[in-house]
């Protein structure tokens, strides 16, 4: 009997469509019990991008405004708390504004863009027009808010004059929510009108926060703490609430009992051990949390092809500038070394600073630590000591970011490498082992290794997101794939000669084979990485599997008489290079 299952809220940030269109929906509404147990003024909620942000903002919007559709909160947690319900559901007028839209190549666009936004909040209000409470002057005041051309002064001032306009009309107090409140800031960043953005962000919160007597309280949201000295300057009612801080620690992302329920709920169970791999290891607080936008996608896929193997989906969010930034300091040999670390599955201590402006963001490696691990690219372990904190790369999804990160800044720095590559084609092609060795074994020490002990079982997939090579019944390495990628990237330095990866030939698929532009010389490089360290005694293995495979035979096809054979083995940051004897 086919049993209909609630649909996955893949995008979905509205609640109210979220409960009345029958979606899946992993219960957060305690977080309301909790702010109203923890009163604060202005209330900061800094969390990676794909938590749960937005849905949580759509929630308390749905619970406390007036005339809310209370049947959708029935058949959750919060409806237990029945006094609180009763003190509070329904009871406020609400002001909801979202500033993730904001995305322009100007300032003066970007203000466009956020007085549509307001205006289009201002135009949920007009029945203030009739109100017999408010006065001529008071729904003058209203009306200049949907004017054409409002000035950026009336604009400053607009949140928080409607807040004044709800009070007096309704009697109470208004509560505000500011979803994605630092998105303007981190495109005018990118765009370069950064100080004019600031200016007016200081100055829209500055008169809605801070000198608002119409306030309840205020929720806000967003990817980066700014510091107060940018944009919170003297507002004292501001409490922050970190990645870092217990405090809500469990309200954004998936706990594994919730991912747990949801695989048993779509009859996914047995999916439990690469959504965990893949997906979990980010550290709110106390408590250990999956990312939902991977967990719902990838569920998505499995009902679909239950053979879909885990991805990256929070990646395709962002254009990974953090992490991009963080390689490019993989010149210093110190940074190397950590980066090294980190993907390895290691721990490293580092001093982090959460109230950070943009202008800092980049300034040094120092600041880009706090920024990887603001972001959700780094996660901490354990309780930090002050604002010194144990971090680590969350899980497989992140560290494929930086691998593959990594390997995109391999590819780019070939061009600067050029005599040193040359040297290591020349030595392939003239037979001289040795040479090659040598000029590899130098380059090697300036590249970042990439180690395999972070997975917990055999990757099922390489560095390149794509399926593992099978070569006969044996799948091949993770570290030989990346250093497979590396000599792929050397190789095509010569931009004449022909390049195969993983070419069927003889009884087999050889690793890499090489034409050179004159058509009368073959190279044939088979690769393996040395466990225990013996790289001789994986080249000879190597060179036995040429010979057992017959890789050559797919050269001596295309009438290449002149073919070299080469055993390459790595160990960590060291490799040994070997030719077959002809």
């Amino acid at each position: 009997m086919d049993i209909r299952r609630k649909k996955l809220p893949i995008g979905i940030e509205n609640f109210s469509e979220l409960q009345n269109e029958d979606f899946y929906y992993v219960d957060k509404t305690y977080l309301i019990k909790e702010l109203l147990n923890y009163w604060t003024k202005v209330n900061l909620f800094t969390r990676p991008r794909r938590f749960g942000k937005s849905l949580n903002m759509s929630m308390l919007k749905n619970f406390f405004e007036l005339g809310t559709d209370k049947e959708i909160f029935q058949r959750l947690a919060i409806s237990k708390e029945t006094s609180l319900c009763e003190e509070y559901m329904g009871k406020y007028p609400v002001i909801s504004v979202s500033l993730k839209g904001i995305n322009a190549a100007d300032y003066e666009t970007a203000l466009d863009m956020a007085e549509q936004v307001i205006k289009g909040e201002v135009r949920r209000f007009q029945y203030l027009l009739d109100s017999e409470r408010l006065t001529a002057y008071d729904k003058e005041a209203f009306t200049a808010l949907l004017q054409p051309d409002v000035s950026e002064a009336v604009l400053c001032s607009s949140l928080k004059v409607l807040s004044e306009l709800l009070e007096k009309h309704h009697g109470c107090k208004v509560i505000l929510l500011i979803d994605e409140y630092d998105v303007p800031l981190a495109k005018a960043f990118e765009q370069g009108y950064y100080d004019r953005m600031v200016l007016f962000i200081r100055n829209l919160f500055e008169y809605v926060l801070k000198t608002n007597d119409s306030l309840k309280f205020a929720v806000l949201t967003g990817c980066m703490r700014i510091s107060r000295e940018s944009i919170f300057t003297g507002l004292n009612n501001l409490k922050v609430l970190s990645v870092s801080d217990v405090q809500f620690d469990e309200f954004f992302g998936f706990t594994d009992d919730e991912v747990r329920e949801m695989l048993e709920y779509y009859g996914l169970s047995d999916h439990y051990d690469e959504m965990r791999e893949w997906y979990d290891g980010y550290q709110f607080g106390n408590v250990k949390v999956y990312c939902p936008w991977d967990v719902i996608n990838y569920c998505d896929a499995l009902l679909a092809d239950p053979e879909a193997q885990p991805k990256n989906y929070w990646s395709n969010t962002s254009g990974n500038e953090a992490v991009r930034r963080f390689i490019r300091e993989s010149d210093k040999a110190a940074v190397r070394r950590e980066i090294e670390k980190l993907v390895a599955g290691e721990v490293i201590t580092k001093e982090i600073h959460q109230e950070l402006t943009y202008k800092d963001m980049y300034a040094s490696v120092d600041n880009l630590w706090s920024v990887l691990f603001t972001t959700g690219y780094l996660t901490q372990r354990g309780k930090p000591e002050g604002n010194n904190f144990l971090l680590a790369i969350p899980n497989m999804e992140i560290r494929n970011i930086f691998t593959t990160q990594i390997m995109e800044f391999f590819k780019e720095s070939i061009p600067k490498n050029g005599e040193v590559l040359e040297k290591f084609c020349t030595a392939l092609e003239g037979g001289e082992p040795e040479a090659a060795e040598r000029v590899l074994n130098g380059y090697l020490k300036r590249t970042i290794s990439i180690r395999d002990t972070f997975v917990r079982k055999k990757m099922k997939e390489n560095f390149h997101g794509v399926k593992a090579i099978s070569k006969g019944s044996e799948k091949q390495n993770p570290r030989a794939c990346f250093f497979h990628g590396i000599l792929i990237g050397i190789l095509g330095f010569c931009d004449t000669w022909s390049v195969s990866s993983s070419r069927e030939s003889g009884d087999g698929y050889s690793d890499i084979i090489v034409e050179t532009d004159d058509g009368e010389t073959g190279l044939i490089l088979e690769l393996k990485y040395a466990e225990d360290g013996d790289l001789e005694g994986a080249c000879r293995k190597a060179l036995q599997q040429i010979g057992v495979k017959h890789y050559e035979e797919a050269l001596m096809e295309e009438g290449v008489d002149h073919i070299l054979k080469y055993g390459i083995a790595f160990y960590k940051k060291r490799c040994r290079v070997m030719l077959a004897a002809e």
